[in-house]
């Protein structure tokens, strides 16, 4: 069955991370969860002028919460329940915020797991949890390697509280998101990873080459290989996939930018990054 996709907008990212520092809150330590998904990209690019799409998703890696056992796994879900979230009906790994009248909003906390000893997009249930889990989705386990520690606030019950997390950088970020994009074909995916491999505060796409060479070696196993294979080919030429997906919401967000341009730096970025990584 299709989904809408979600909002991208300010108003959208900033209910989303308001409902992360809610649930880190209300979990009463720093969680063992790792951010991974749309929140992502605008911390990695926070010194460019460009403005990213943003989100309403709240994605986490929880590869450390299952390995803790059944006590993290009760406190996140209390954690999300305080927040006003409830399970999806029949996706234990979703939660979808609710309002003091039980009206679903568009914020949704989504866990992921990546566990060699699960099958592919099983559901892993959580013991300890009542109706926790995650689906597993291969890659997603690169977005804990390196991982750092970074700091949010937002004002909770009235009053401003301040949670660290971990996130995840720059090298585990690019991996996850192109195991995503190889898995799912979906435009936001390939936006988001030409968006940081062009505007990245370490200083663009062959530098990130470079951090993913450095944080995951010179040899791409299989399983990454095809995802920089099947990201290269969405990106192959100006009117690839890729580019266009880019391009599209670059219109939304900076609708003066030169949008062949864009293109082209984004067929660049992608190709020069596939090299460095690839064929290092």
């Amino acid at each position: 069955m299709s989904e809408l996709e979600p909002e991208r907008s300010r108003r959208a990212r900033a209910a989303a991370e308001l409902a992360l520092v809610r649930v880190a809150y209300h979990y009463g330590a720093k969680p063992g969860f790792v951010l991974l998904g749309g929140l992502v990209p605008e911390l990695l690019c926070s010194d460019s002028e460009w403005l990213h799409a943003g989100t309403t998703d709240v994605d986490v890696q929880v590869n450390l919460e299952i390995a803790a056992g059944a006590a993290n796994a009760a406190r996140l879900e209390r954690a999300l329940k305080d927040s006003h979230f409830e399970p999806s009906d029949d996706k234990v790994w979703r939660w979808n915020q609710v309002d003091e009248n039980g009206k679903k909003t568009v914020v949704k906390f989504e866990l992921l797991a990546d566990l060699d000893d699960e099958r592919a997009e099983a559901v892993v249930n959580f013991d300890g949890a009542e109706s926790l889990g995650a689906v597993n989705l291969r890659g997603t386990g690169y977005a804990t390697e390196g991982a750092v520690e970074r700091e949010f606030s937002a004002e909770v019950d009235g009053e401003l509280r301040v949670v660290r997390l971990d996130v995840a950088g720059l090298p585990g970020y690019l991996i996850a998101k192109a195991a995503a994009a190889h898995g799912r074909h979906k435009p936001k995916d390939w936006y988001d990873i030409a968006f940081v491999l062009l505007h990245n505060n370490e200083g663009g796409h062959r530098v990130a080459a470079n951090r993913v060479v450095e944080t995951f070696g010179t040899s791409p196993g299989t399983r990454m290989h095809t995802w920089l294979v099947n990201l290269r080919a969405n990106f192959a030429d100006p009117d690839a996939p890729g580019p266009h997906a880019y391009v599209s919401q670059l219109l939304i967000d900076h609708p003066d930018a030169d949008l062949d341009q864009a293109a082209a730096d984004a067929v660049l970025a992608v190709t020069e990054f596939y090299g460095i990584v690839a064929e290092s």
